[in-house]
């Protein structure tokens, strides 16, 4: 298959791309489209007014918001009541906790993936511990290449089982989990439901939670070339566990009543669908095969050098397993120290540590919470020449 896709078109799209500095650190945000940026500045300038009044300018504003709301709702196949936005998905997941609140009770059981970013983590813990329920954690046998795998899931699994979360893309590993069978597997057990985290997922892959099959499902929409914010969404069968956070007179007839608690910010709310509008004229299969290209060039220096580099995750380039953000760590050498060194001598911006999966690095890889690992994070605008200079300044610094 010969990839379609026009890297150098896209990234006249992304202003900050034309500076020196290369952006290798896109799984902790991505450069955000100049068309966001334009329509956030003219929400500022022109529409920066409370929501719901009868006035022109108010309903002007409130219907921007709805429209910013209501392209959410169609980006990811969902119906605009089982959509929430807010400031980051680490906050709506612990909104999601304290609102499944009466749906855990003391004999629950909660079942949460290690291989999670703490986001999808500390909030199920907390709950799990403010109701005295049991806390099942879900692993991996393969310590160097951990998955998700259903027939382990299976084996925690209870007639007690209540919730389970995961992750369908490691932000350290970048291998893809298969959360349609997933869900299969949790809805096996009557009443459970799946909240998903797909932070490192929708950067790289259409969303589809109606495919998917998932209960909940979150990601921020600033590590998909738009504003710092981020969606939650609820199945509409899975709202009835949810009791309301709002106020007492507010209706619970909407994901936004039951959890919202006017958490979105209206000019970057506003701005989504700029961000949808972009995404649409793409391909997602060729991106995935442009991405398949930029992470075969560094796996496959780092798999040359094999007394030198361990990978952590999928070795393979194979988009069906895994998207471009790959961790490794150096023989003799910190995380911190390549860093350090590739900072010095280039413009590439990557970085180490445990990226707030500090129950993966240090429970399953093994590696220390603070030095972590290296991980170098790519997404559609990087382009081959880009990493085949990255991968000559790496293999300048480990063999000076």
């Amino acid at each position: 298959m010969t990839a379609k896709f026009d890297v150098q078109a896209a990234r006249k799209h992304f202003p900050a791309l034309a500076h020196e500095q290369v952006y290798f650190e896109n799984a902790g945000g991505s450069q955000i489209l100049k068309e966001v940026v334009d329509t956030i500045s003219a929400y500022l300038l022109d529409n920066n007014v409370q929501l719901g009044a009868s006035y022109k300018k108010s309903k002007e504003s409130t219907d921007l918001f709805a429209k910013g709301c209501d392209a959410v709702a169609k980006y990811i196949n969902a119906s605009p009541d089982e959509v929430v936005l807010g400031p980051s998905t680490t906050q709506l997941f612990r909104n999601l906790s304290m609102s499944l609140y009466d749906y855990i009770t003391p004999d629950s059981e909660i079942i949460v993936s290690k291989l999670d970013h703490e986001a999808n983590i500390a909030s199920w813990v907390q709950l799990a511990t403010d109701k005295k329920c049991t806390l099942t954690w879900w692993g991996a046998s393969n310590k160097t290449n951990p998955r998700l795998e259903c027939d382990e899931l299976r084996s925690l699994m209870s007639e007690k089982t209540k919730l389970v979360t995961c992750t369908q893309t490691s932000n350290v590993l970048g291998t893809i989990n298969d959360i349609k069978a997933i869900a299969k597997t949790v809805h096996e057990i009557p009443g459970a439901l799946l909240c998903v985290d797909a932070v490192a997922f929708a950067p790289h892959r259409a969303v589809d939670v109606r495919d998917f099959e998932v209960d909940f499902y979150s990601f921020s929409w600033y590590k998909v070339y738009g504003p710092h914010i981020a969606s939650l969404y609820a199945s509409k069968a899975s709202q009835k566990y949810l009791r309301t956070l709002g106020h007492f007179f507010k209706p619970t007839d909407g994901l936004e009543n039951l959890l919202g608690l006017a958490a979105a910010n209206y000019e970057l709310t506003a701005s989504i669908p700029q961000v949808c509008e972009y995404l649409s004229k793409l391909s997602w299969d060729d991106i995935a095969v442009h991405e398949e290209k930029l992470q075969a060039i560094l796996l496959e220096y780092l798999r040359s050098k094999p007394e030198t580099f361990k990978i952590w995750g999928e070795p393979a380039p194979d988009k069906a397993k895994r998207v471009p953000v790959i961790s490794f760590t150096v023989a003799g050498w910190s995380s911190k120290s390549v860093i350090d060194q590739i900072e010095k001598q280039s413009s590439y911006g990557c970085r180490y540590g445990a990226m707030y999966s500090n129950r993966l690095c240090v429970d399953i890889l093994g590696v220390d919470a603070v030095d972590g690992v290296v991980r170098v994070s790519l997404v559609h605008y990087n382009t081959e020449e880009e990493v085949r200079g990255f991968v000559k300044v790496l293999d300048g610094v480990v063999t000076a």
